[in-house]
């Protein structure tokens, strides 16, 4: 039976009077298979999207072969501080476009959220994001590899912290914070010393941490001083740290992330780029599978424009506005 858990129904399921158990595209799990097996339930008559199944686990299937890969270029910079341009091009971007090409949203989410390797899963994630704001953005072909590239090499600088600071569990000391900072410049050093590297990489590697009203880092830059691919980045670093398990820090709610994203425009980051890419998010959330905070499972059938986390839910019967029941959240999106 177990074989059954986290398949998504294609159709609904109904049992012989017609009553519908499980709408189309519901996941199933412990509860809505002990419904199943009480109503008596054929489980080998389920249509299941299969489809839906394969595009997940191929998702999936990448994201963790091209970590893998990125891992061990990563690993050889570390040892070497050389960074092998060729074979991050030929071999890991192309990667980085090809998932960020999945026309389902939160299916990618899922599979770039960094879960057991932060600092890899990281560094693939925010090139998946990025790319995928570019595309948003209408960048063209050549911008959209040069931001992939970018994206992908951000954080490289990294390397060159002490890896007690970079996987400390727990709060920098004001000591370690400022040694953690250094990554930008160093990142920067590394890729202006890479042959074939152009400026554009190089900069967003200094410049991801600044802000839009100068509290950034290494040199408080605000708003037109800051390149365009380096707001970017700056927007797909923090989403992806957001959702993702973090040393000293589990996944944050999908409400609270679209919230502090939100917060972020007031200051922080670039107001288009976030409005984009929340706009974008929210869009693709209409006719999904949520789960909600008190352990319903219901679908998203209306964005409210002015608080795009919290939008009207369809649980069964009855209707869930977000917005209004400030007691209840979207606590997961089912991909």
């Amino acid at each position: 039976m177990k074989s059954y858990l986290g398949r998504r129904v294609k159709q609904d399921v109904v049992n012989t009077v017609g009553l519908v158990l499980l709408p189309a595209q519901s996941i199933i799990g412990s509860e809505e298979l002990e419904l199943l097996m009480m109503h008596r339930v054929d489980l080998f008559s389920i249509i299941f999207d299969v489809e839906a199944e394969a595009t997940k686990v191929s998702c999936e299937t990448r994201m963790q072969q091209v970590v893998q890969h990125a891992k061990e270029l990563f690993s050889a910079i570390e040892m070497t501080r050389k960074i092998p341009l060729l074979e991050i091009r030929e071999e890991v971007i192309p990667s980085v476009q090809q998932l960020s090409e999945n026309p389902n949203v939160f299916q990618l989410f899922e599979a770039v959220r960094a879960k057991d390797d932060y600092t890899h899963e990281h560094n693939i994630g925010v090139g998946v994001l990025a790319t995928l704001i570019g595309k948003w953005l209408n960048l063209s072909g050549r911008e959209l590899t040069t931001l992939s590239l970018a994206a992908t090499l951000h954080d490289v600088g990294k390397v060159k912290i002490p890896v007690e600071i970079l996987n400390k569990p727990g709060k920098l000391t004001k000591e370690e914070f400022e040694e953690m900072k250094r990554h930008s410049l160093y990142g920067y050093e590394m890729l202006k010393e890479t042959v074939g590297v152009g400026p554009r990489v190089a900069v967003v590697a200094l410049q991801h941490h600044e802000r839009e009203d100068g509290r950034g880092y290494p040199y408080g830059l605000k708003k037109e001083k800051i390149d365009l691919f380096s707001k970017i980045v700056a927007v797909a670093d923090i989403f992806h740290a957001m959702s993702s398990k973090r040393p000293y820090h589990e996944p944050m709610p999908f409400y609270e992330v679209i919230g502090e994203m939100r917060k972020g425009t007031f200051g922080e980051l670039e107001p288009e780029i976030v409005s984009v890419f929340l706009d974008n998010i929210t869009r693709h959330l209409i006719g999904n599978q949520v789960v909600l905070s008190d352990g319903r499972q219901g679908e998203v059938v209306y964005i409210n424009p002015h608080d795009e986390g919290s939008p009207l839910i369809k649980v069964e019967r009855e209707f869930i506005d977000l917005s209004k029941d400030r007691h209840i959240h979207i606590q997961t999106i089912i991909a």
